[in-house]
């Protein structure tokens, strides 16, 4: 936890930063499943960086290999119209991590400010937002998901909306929780008895010690919007075709599961992974940002 004391440390603070950095990364680099979730998630991001150079048009047809399996020149096989399956994987995974990653910032930018303000001014304004917060989440993150979507309409964007918009009650939640806590603590209350005002109070107190618990949120939210894209495009309230989506790619898979399984098998695979490489990486990260999980 941040203390007031640090607030007049100076110049001498920059090094004791770099030396709690290097300690959380020690910390997080001796836990074997957080490494593996960490390259997963790399591995997904150059992925999607690079892939989509390297492979070519997703939308090349060529009818003389269509239902090819895989082989040297389509490492992934091919689809229906002859599409190169490894291409359309990698474009594909563009779309599911713009949607994980963009609906997650989205979420956290409009909920952190609420729950700020819900838990540090509470009063009338917290009993508002919070049943609000619980009427929405009464739903299930999906059905929410696919309800919004199916008001705003299919397309990227639209999924990027109805996936922040879904995530936003937990990350109100969650921030006026720690809000709360955080209020109670002594080094806030002599901020306040020097005379601080409520603005430097949250920006130097308040928030920095809300930080950890809302990165981890962040980790755990982008799979769940991975899925969650994948589940509109599979529906068809998502990416629409010719677009590159994991789940626009299970849709067309499952005409042909008998004939052609790996179109199944490589779209699912990505989804699995990336899904369990951001969970453990979340993991990782709410075991060396909590203290209490030290000796």
């Amino acid at each position: 936890m941040t203390e007031v004391g640090q607030a007049g440390a100076g110049p001498k603070a920059a090094p004791a930063e770099v030396s709690r950095r290097a300690r959380l990364w020690r910390r997080f680099r001796r836990r074997p499943m957080p490494m593996a979730g960490l390259v997963l998630v790399v591995a997904f991001v150059l992925l999607a960086l690079v892939g989509p150079l390297v492979t070519g048009d997703p939308a090349a047809q060529d009818y003389l290999a269509t239902l090819a399996p895989p082989s040297g020149a389509h490492p992934m096989g091919t689809d229906d119209l002859g599409r190169d399956a490894f291409a359309r994987i990698a474009h594909g995974a563009q779309v599911s991590l713009q949607a994980g990653v963009l609906s997650t910032l989205l979420a956290m930018a409009v909920g952190i400010p609420i729950g700020l303000v819900a838990g540090f001014y509470r009063r009338w304004l917290d009993p508002i937002v919070m049943r609000l917060v619980d009427v929405t989440l009464a739903f299930p993150f999906l059905v929410f998901a696919v309800g919004l979507a199916a008001i705003i309409g299919p397309s990227l964007k639209g999924v990027v909306l109805a996936l922040g918009f879904s995530q936003l009650p937990a990350v109100i939640r969650i921030t006026r929780g720690e809000v709360l806590a955080v209020r109670e603590m002594d080094y806030v209350a002599a901020a306040i008895a020097d005379g601080a005002g409520d603005g430097h109070i949250i920006f130097r107190y308040v928030l920095p010690n809300c930080a950890s618990p809302l990165i981890v949120q962040a980790t755990v939210a982008i799979p769940a919007a991975i899925i969650g894209e994948s589940t509109l495009s599979f529906l068809g309230l998502g990416v629409q075709p010719p677009t590159p989506s994991w789940g626009v790619m299970l849709t067309t898979a499952q005409q042909y599961l008998s004939d052609a399984p790996w179109l199944a098998i490589w779209p699912g695979l990505m989804i699995a992974l990336a899904t369990l490489g951001f969970n453990l990486l979340g993991d990782g990260l709410r075991d060396v940002l909590d203290p209490r999980s030290h000796r």
